[in-house]
């Protein structure tokens, strides 16, 4: 199977023309060297990619006929990426800066939820009333009005 293939059916990438322009851009090999897309995979092949700026590295167990669900992977591939790269992958994800600038703007939808969320509806629940609140009713109105 081509190696564009076999990444898009193991569900590497989403689509296979991701893949294939992936590999043309030297970002995935079988042992040292960069591979093209009409490269035919074999199992035992170990392939090294490199997503997110993290270098993965794959084994081939078994080739599949056609695209695979997710549940099946495993089956087909072995993972045998370094421990060290999902650490960095860990820790880039924690440093990325907030999406926006605290302050700058008006908050978005999902910046007004998260304010909702902190805040409480408790305050808008308990004053539902705002003669109860003040303590006036229309009976005393009434009444320093007819003395």
């Amino acid at each position: 199977m081509r190696i564009d293939k076999f990444l898009w059916s193991i569900r590497f990438y989403k689509t296979r023309s991701i893949a294939a322009e992936e590999i043309k851009k030297n970002r995935v090999s079988i042992g040292t060297s960069a591979v093209k897309s009409s490269k035919e995979v074999k199992e035992g092949d170990v392939i090294k990619i490199r997503k997110n700026q993290i270098d993965y590295k794959i084994k081939v167990i078994q080739i599949p006929k056609s695209r695979i669900g997710a549940k099946l992977v495993p089956l087909h591939i072995q993972d045998v990426t370094d421990k060290e790269q999902y650490e960095l992958l860990k820790l880039r994800k924690m440093s990325q800066d907030y999406y926006r600038n605290k302050g700058e703007g008006r908050p978005t939808k999902k910046d007004r939820r998260e304010m909702d969320d902190y805040v409480g509806n408790d305050v808008t629940a308990d004053f539902t009333d705002w003669d109860d609140f003040f303590g006036e009713t229309d009976d005393t109105e009434s009444n320093e009005t007819e003395d």
